[in-house]
C-alpha cells in the first residue's frame, strides 16, 4: 500500500520495520491529539556506550534525561524518544508523526560535517547522533515543524542548516571591554547573563526581557551562523554567541544553554518550553 509507514520493532535483539498503512499513521496522528490533547514531541536522544558487567559487555543504550522529558511535560507536551538510525525513510516518517522536535545537549558534532579536518579541541563526537539528527533537522525545517534544541541541540541545528562551530570557546579571543567567562560546568544553577535580541522569537519566549540569567556547560559554540539564522542572544560577558533562530519558520530555535536544569525556578527557562510546546 502506498504511503506507508515504517515503524521499529524488537525481534530478537534486532530492529525490524514494521509497515503501517497511511490511514492507520494518519489516525495514530491525530488521535493522540484528540485522546491526550498534547502535541507528539519527538525527542533525539543521548547515546550511552556499551559497558562490561558480570563478565559481559551490555548493549549501548539510547537515554534522555529525567528533567528534559519533564520540562515537555509540565509545558503540555507529550514527549517520546526517537530511536537513533540513518534511514532517511525512517526520519521523514518521524518528521510525519510528529507535531515538534527537540534535540538536547550531549556529544560534540563531527567537526568533518563543516569541513574541518584534523580538529584535535572537539571531545566526544557520537556519529549516531548526527547521522540522525543533520537530516532530522533539514527535513524539519523543510516541513516548518517546530524545533526547540538545547546545547549541543543548537550547534547540530547550525551546522546542519550550513554554519560552523567553534569548538575550543575557553581560548576564544575576548572582545575589547569584556571579560572571559568560564564556560563550563554549571547546570544546576544560574552563572551568566545573557543579552536577548529585541523582537526576535527568543525575545517573545521570555516576554521581552533584555537579559536574562542562564547555566553554562559547554566548550563548543556557533561560530559562522547559518545562512537563514539569526542570532538572537549573546553572552553579556564575553559576548559568545547563545542562541540562534530561523525567523522565517515557525518556530525553530536553540539556546546554548539548559533550560531543562532551570525551568522549575526560572520563569524565563519553563517560557521558552511553554512557548515552543504552544507552538507544536
Amino acid at each position: 500500500m502506498m504511503g506507508t509507514l515504517l515503524l521499529p520493532r524488537s525481534c530478537g535483539g534486532m530492529v525490524v520495520p514494521v509497515k503501517i498503512p497511511t490511514f492507520w499513521r494518519n489516525w495514530m496522528a491525530g488521535h493522540a491529539m484528540a485522546s491526550f490533547g498534547r502535541p507528539l514531541i519527538g525527542v533525539t536522544p543521548r547515546w550511552v556506550a556499551p559497558v562490561e558487567y558480570i563478565g559481559e559487555t551490555l548493549a549501548p543504550n539510547e537515554a534522555v534525561a529525567d528533567n528534559f522529558l519533564d520540562a515537555i511535560i509540565a509545558a503540555g507536551g507529550m514527549p517520546v524518544i526517537l530511536p537513533l538510525t540513518s534511514d532517511k525513510e525512517l526520519i521523514r516518517h518521524y518528521v510525519d508523526l510528529c507535531d515538534g522536535f527537540s534535540i538536547p545537549g550531549g556529544q560534540d558534532p563531527d567537526p568533518k560535517l563543516w569541513g574541518e579536518v584534523g580538529n584535535t579541541t572537539a571531545e566526544e563526537p557520537c556519529p549516531r547522533r548526527d547521522a540522525l539528527e543533520v537530516p532530522l533537522v533539514r527535513m524539519v525545517a523543510e516541513a516548518d515543524k517546530p524545533l526547540f534544541a538545547t546545547c549541543r541541540g543548537v550547534q547540530i541545528m547550525n551546522v546542519a542548516l550550513g554554519g560552523t562551530l567553534c569548538t575550543d570557546v575557553p581560548n576564544l579571543p575576548t572582545p575589547e571591554g569584556t571579560t572571559h567567562w568560564r564556560h563550563a560546568s554549571s547546570l544546576v544553577d544560574v552563572v551568566h547573563p545573557v543579552e536577548v535580541v529585541p523582537g526576535t522569537l527568543l525575545s517573545r519566549c521570555v516576554d521581552g526581557a533584555s537579559k536574562t540569567q542562564v547555566n553554562s556547560a559547554h566548550h563548543c559554540c556557533v561560530s559562522r551562523i547559518c545562512e537563514d539564522g539569526l542570532l538572537s542572544a549573546r553572552s553579556a560577558v564575553d559576548h559568545v554567541p547563545e542562541a540562534i533562530e530561523l525567523p522565517e519558520k515557525r518556530f525553530f530555535l536553540g539556546v546554548q544553554w539548559h533550560p531543562e536544569y532551570t525551568w522549575r525556578k526560572l520563569d524565563t527557562d519553563f517560557g521558552l518550553w511553554k512557548a515552543f510546546v504552544a507552538a507544536c
